[in-house]
């Protein structure tokens, strides 16, 4: 054999040494690499968990204010309902007042006919009334004064002292739609 060929073969075997102990450093190395890419592949998996959990968390909440936007505007739409023609009734309360002066008045003549057909007209815008949710506040003389329901529009002595802080007269009606006041009731108040 001749130098060049001893030197190539040795040179095969060297190579040949590097390659049995190469694949197990390769091993290494792409198991190594694939530990890499595995975490890469598992922080973009975790990742669009999260952006999942937050799209879910978005649509909850916004759902959630939907449900509440609609519970809100339909209790609005039935207060609405309730309340719709309050200015209407609010304005025919005078007139109210007035029948029942006026009976009060016809009553004192000898005009029975009269009286009983100004007492019939009355009841029916009363029952009118009535049906569209107006109601009188119940008010008597000697119930306790409440700022909240009642509106004073003047104090007297009280003609003795069970009647201190109580109403004594009743001067207007009051009037309330549904639960709502719409004309507090003006009473005098014993000091």
């Amino acid at each position: 054999m001749s130098k060049k060929s001893k030197v190539e073969e040795m040179e095969g075997e060297l190579n040949d040494s590097q390659t049995v102990s190469n694949p197990e450093l390769s091993d290494e190395n792409m198991a190594m690499e694939n530990e890499i890419e595995g975490k890469e592949e598992l922080s973009i998996e975790d990742q669009l968990k999260e952006d999942l959990a937050k799209e879910k968390d978005k649509f909850l909440r916004l759902f959630a204010e939907f449900e509440n936007f609609k519970k809100r505007t339909s209790k609005e739409r039935m207060e609405l309902f309730k309340t719709a023609g309050q200015e209407v009734i609010v304005s025919l309360l005078p007139v109210l007042d007035d029948f029942d002066r006026a009976l009060k008045e016809i009553s004192k003549s000898d005009d029975k006919e009269m009286f009983k057909g100004v007492e019939l007209i009355s009841n029916k815008l009363k029952e009118t009334l009535k049906g569209k949710g107006l109601e009188q506040v119940a008010v008597g003389e000697g119930d306790v004064f409440d700022a909240e329901v009642h509106d004073a529009i003047t104090q007297i002595p009280a003609p003795n002292k069970k009647m201190k802080g109580k109403i004594i007269d009743v001067v207007e009606k009051g009037f309330k739609l549904g639960e709502r006041i719409i004309r507090h009731p003006k009473v005098v108040v014993g000091n």
